[in-house]
């Protein structure tokens, strides 16, 4: 049952998250450093242009991306017992960028090239980190789909490695590390209608069953005993998390600690209860990269890849964490 002070804090998430989303629209270059006067909305051309062709189609990805990697993060925690689990955890983020990657060197690819290529090696990411944990004779099944990410993980960043050095280093190679360092400087509103309905089907997957969460961070024989398919479940859980994250990391690029960071903090506001945790995630999450995002296109004449900012801030957000409690983690389980 969701307490008066949880409420309330879901209401303040909500409310961060609509102030995030303001801030941003008004925030930025024009027409001088770093505000637009709401005014110009009404009497400037170019500012509703502006507003309506750039800046609301980057605040859109930039909402998806935080939610879907906040929203995985969270359920790949609890489903496997690990605090330090992100979305790069099977492979997934490792892969999209090794299909974006190949598709900028071998095929030289843009635009819903580079997004089909890493959407479909996101996939392929999971689906080896699967099959691997499969023929693993030893431990239990959390530790061989732990041992089978990190190899899948390891080979496509090796991939990825070999592509950055036989790219042409004028043309493909500034472009391709760029993209790994995570920006959404090129989304338009083609790039946020074509990842929009994969991540509202998988995000509103995982709200619908976070209730069944709080059941599948349980070990097998107790899930069973409840009336659960643990591993179907959890398949299908883990299914609509890469779902969304290989959506949005095929637009943005490899954005990190969003996945790791948001979860924990979420937890901290409001318990160990799926039930609320989750929602909590995506919303802060969603209103964490809206925040990072507009620093990142507002504070400098040039743009500042997001991922270094995301990077930052989580790091020592975590380390803030790690210091402040240290059995911190034990609340993940």
């Amino acid at each position: 049952m969701i307490t008066k002070r949880q409420q309330r804090i879901l209401w303040g998430l909500g409310v961060l998250l609509l102030v995030s989303i303001a801030l941003s629209l008004f925030t930025g270059r024009y027409p001088s450093p770093y505000w637009m006067p709401p005014r110009l909305l009404v009497e400037d051309t170019l500012a509703q242009r502006l507003v309506v062709n750039l800046r609301m189609p980057r605040i859109v990805v930039a909402m998806l991306l935080g939610m879907s990697l906040a929203g995985a993060g969270t359920v790949m925690q609890m489903i496997f017992h690990n605090p330090l689990v992100e979305p790069g955890f099977l492979g997934v983020s490792q892969g999209a960028s090794f299909g974006a990657a190949l598709s900028i060197v071998a095929l030289n690819a843009s635009g819903l090239g580079i997004q089909a290529a890493a959407a479909c090696f996101g996939c392929l990411g999971l689906v080896l980190s699967y099959s691997l944990a499969t023929r693993i004779r030893y431990g239990g099944w959390t530790l061989r789909l732990v041992l089978a990410g990190i190899a899948v993980s390891a080979l496509f960043s090796a991939g990825v490695g070999i592509l950055k050095y036989v790219a042409d280093p004028l043309t493909q190679l500034p472009e391709l590390v760029f993209w790994m360092l995570g920006a959404l400087w090129g989304v338009t509103w083609r790039e946020a209608l074509t990842i929009l309905p994969v991540t509202f089907l998988a995000l509103a997957g995982l709200v619908l069953a976070r209730w069944r969460l709080n059941v599948l961070a349980l070990d097998d024989a107790t899930a069973l005993s409840l009336g659960s398919a643990p591993a179907r479940e959890r398949l299908a859980l883990l299914v609509a998390s890469v779902a969304a994250t290989a959506a949005v990391v095929s637009v943005a690029g490899v954005v990190s600690w969003v996945g790791l960071i948001v979860p924990h903090l979420s937890r901290r506001l409001l318990g160990a209860d799926a039930q609320v945790a989750l929602p909590g995630a995506l919303l802060l999450g969603g209103a964490f990269v809206i925040l990072c995002d507009t620093i990142a296109r507002s504070a400098l004449s040039g743009e500042i890849p997001l991922g270094i900012l995301t990077s930052l801030i989580g790091a020592a957000a975590f380390g803030v964490l790690m210091v402040a409690q240290p059995r911190f983690v034990a609340q993940a389980r």
